[in-house]
C-alpha cells in the first residue's frame, strides 16, 4: 500500500444524553459499519470524500433527532498524527477484520462437504464485501480473501456431481433475472451478457441469496437453479456455454472476466483488473445498484466493440 500524503478527513463529534442507550447503540453500529476510527476522545474519523460526509450527515440528523449534539468538522491535518498514522490507523481495522473472515472461510472450508451451508459462505461473502466498500486504502489483505472466497465455492462446487441439465434459450426471454447487491465485474459482464446474447429484455433485480423471488432466473449466486460458477469457470463463462454463444470477442472478454474475477491468472488477461477498479470506484461514491449494473453494461459495451 503506497502512503498518500493529502488526504482530507472527516471528523465526527457527538454527544447523546445518557438516558438515550438505545440510540447509542445504533448510532455505533452505524460507526463500526461506515468503517470509522476513533480519534481518542475527540470524535470519529473517515477520510473525505461525497459519500462518507453523506453519512456523517445521515448520523448527525439521527444524533440530533434524539436530543444529541453533533458537529462535522472538515479536517486537513491533525498536529500530533501525520497522515501515514492516520492511514495506519485505518489499515490496522480493516486488516482485523480481513484476518477475522480469513479464520472463518478456514473453518467453513475444512469442514465436510455435507455441512459446508451454501447460506454460510454467503453470508461470508457478504461480509467480504462490506469491508472492501470501507477498504479505502486497498489493504493487501483484500484480494488474498478475495481468493479465499473463490476457492472455498470453486472446490465446493468442483466436488459435486457435475450433471448439468439441457437448456432451452427460448425459456429465458423476457424474464427476470436475480443477482446480489453491489455488482462487481463477474455481474455486470454477465447481465451485459444476457440483455445481449440471451435475452433481449431482461429486467435486472437484486435480492439476498434467501430472497430469490418465484419465477426469477438468479445468476451469480449460491442458487441451485441459477447460472453461477460451475468448476473453474466464472458465472459469465457458465452463461457462455450453457448458451453456446459462438463469439470471438465474447470468447476474448470471458477470459478477461475469468482472471479478474476468480484471479488465477488463468489467461494472463489484465484487462478485467482495470474494470474491476473502476465499479469499485463507483460503489464508494454510493451509486444504486441499479446505476452501478448500468455503468458496468455500458463498460463491457465498450470493451466488446474495442476488441478485434
Amino acid at each position: 500500500m503506497s502512503v498518500r500524503t493529502n488526504v482530507a478527513w472527516l471528523l465526527l463529534t457527538f454527544t447523546l444524553p445518557t438516558k438515550q442507550a438505545s440510540q447509542r447503540v445504533e448510532i455505533w453500529r452505524k460507526l463500526q459499519r461506515y468503517g470509522t476510527v476513533p480519534l481518542g476522545n475527540s470524535g470519529y474519523l473517515l477520510p473525505g470524500n461525497a459519500v462518507n460526509e453523506e453519512r456523517f450527515q445521515w448520523l448527525a440528523a439521527a444524533i440530533r433527532k434524539y436530543k444529541g449534539d453533533a458537529s462535522i468538522v472538515h479536517v486537513q491535518s491533525i498536529d500530533n498524527l501525520s497522515t501515514p498514522q492516520l492511514i495506519g490507523r485505518f489499515a490496522e481495522a480493516r486488516a482485523r477484520e480481513y484476518q477475522e473472515l480469513m479464520r472463518q472461510l478456514q473453518e467453513f472450508s475444512s469442514l465436510p462437504l455435507q455441512k459446508q451451508a451454501v447460506s454460510r459462505l454467503s453470508r461470508l461473502r457478504s461480509r467480504f464485501q462490506e469491508i472492501v466498500e470501507v477498504d479505502f486504502f486497498d489493504s493487501p489483505l483484500q484480494k488474498r480473501v478475495g481468493e479465499l472466497l473463490a476457492r472455498a465455492d470453486a472446490a465446493r462446487v468442483a466436488t459435486r456431481v457435475p450433471v448439468v441439465a439441457a437448456i432451452h434459450p427460448r425459456d429465458y426471454q423476457g424474464r427476470v433475472w436475480v443477482t446480489r447487491p453491489r455488482p462487481g465485474v463477474d455481474r455486470s459482464a454477465s447481465a451485459w451478457l444476457i440483455r445481449r446474447f440471451i435475452d433481449g429484455k431482461a429486467r435486472f433485480r437484486f435480492a439476498p441469496e434467501d430472497k430469490v423471488p418465484p419465477e426469477s432466473v438468479p445468476f451469480d449466486m449460491f442458487h441451485e437453479k441459477g447460472f453461477g460458477h460451475r468448476g473453474d469457470d466464472c458465472t459469465f463463462e457458465t452463461l457462455q456455454k450453457q448458451f453456446k454463444i459462438r463469439d470471438r470477442r465474447v470468447s476474448l472478454i470471458s477470459e478477461i472476466i475469468h482472471d479478474a474475477d476468480i484471479a488465477d491468472g488463468k489467461f494472463g488477461r489484465k484487462e478485467g483488473y482495470g474494470i474491476d477498479e473502476v465499479l469499485k470506484g463507483w460503489a464508494r461514491q454510493g451509486l444504486s445498484d441499479q446505476a452501478l449494473l448500468a455503468r458496468g453494461m455500458q463498460l463491457m459495451e465498450g470493451l466488446y466493440h474495442s476488441l478485434t
